[in-house]
């Protein structure tokens, strides 16, 4: 029988309340042995069926967190004024600065950054998660974007969201996003003390799942932080930045 065929044939018994049609056939009857049972349209009810995606809501299930400007730090060159190296205007965050840049403290080792390090937040139990919209300029490479402060000694971070040559790498490994330059991204970071374990989401799609590096008191940053082989110049801008927990 063909496929159409039995289409048409299913189709007619839905239709017509209480009519058996039946065509003869070499293929074995599946119904033999069964049983009718009466049917008719009070039966059936509308059913949607939604398109899968790969995209998924990561916050689902988590509480938000207060945000305001009080719980933004910026972190910039201890020697130039703020306004030089952040601007925030139409809700974006803009943040930079210069592989030649000042540290931003005078007593700190570390290299050149302009961050936003966001206070009032820390924390050492439960499953916190970043979220924001970040975009990435042409010819940034070599900085830190994102990170989660706060590891087990020997480390300072439990995670660093790195570019190198338009690719968002979580430290020098593995690849998370490629030709990221001059397109926004939603960037959504888990972290789960307890378990020690790190997921990155991309997009609303999972793109990075790793252990953590031990109980410690942590923190959430993102902006630009000078790393190997940086361009001169390096550029983040970030929008719609929120915390969730549970």
């Amino acid at each position: 029988m063909k496929v159409g065929r039995m289409v048409q044939l299913w189709m007619l018994q839905v239709i017509v309340s209480n009519l058996i049609i039946l065509e003869a056939s070499e293929a074995l009857d599946p119904t033999q042995g069964f049983i009718h049972v009466a049917l008719d349209s009070s039966n059936f009810k509308k059913c949607i069926i939604y398109e899968a995606s790969e995209a998924a809501d990561p916050t689902h299930g988590f509480i938000p967190v207060a945000l305001d400007s009080s719980n933004f730090h910026v972190q910039k060159p201890y020697d130039v004024p703020v306004n030089q190296r952040y601007s925030f205007s139409n809700g974006v965050h803009k943040l930079c600065v210069y592989s030649t840049d000042k540290p931003h403290t005078t007593d700190s080792p570390t290299l050149p950054r302009t961050e936003i390090r966001i206070a009032g937040h820390d924390y050492t139990s439960g499953v916190w998660q970043f979220e924001g919209y970040g975009y990435v300029p042409n010819g940034t490479s070599g900085v830190c974007i994102m990170q989660v402060f706060g590891a087990r000694h020997p480390h300072a971070t439990t995670l660093q969201l790195r570019v190198y040559d338009a690719s968002l790498i979580s430290y020098m490994s593995p690849v998370l996003l490629q030709n990221m330059y001059d397109r926004w991204f939603r960037l959504n970071a888990i972290v789960d003390v307890a378990a020690n374990n790190v997921k990155v989401y991309i997009d609303g799609v999972l793109k990075y799942t790793g252990g953590g590096r031990g109980q410690a008191t942590h923190y959430f940053k993102f902006g630009v932080f000078t790393q190997n082989d940086p361009s001169h110049y390096m550029e983040s801008r970030w929008k719609d930045i929120k915390l969730f927990r549970k």
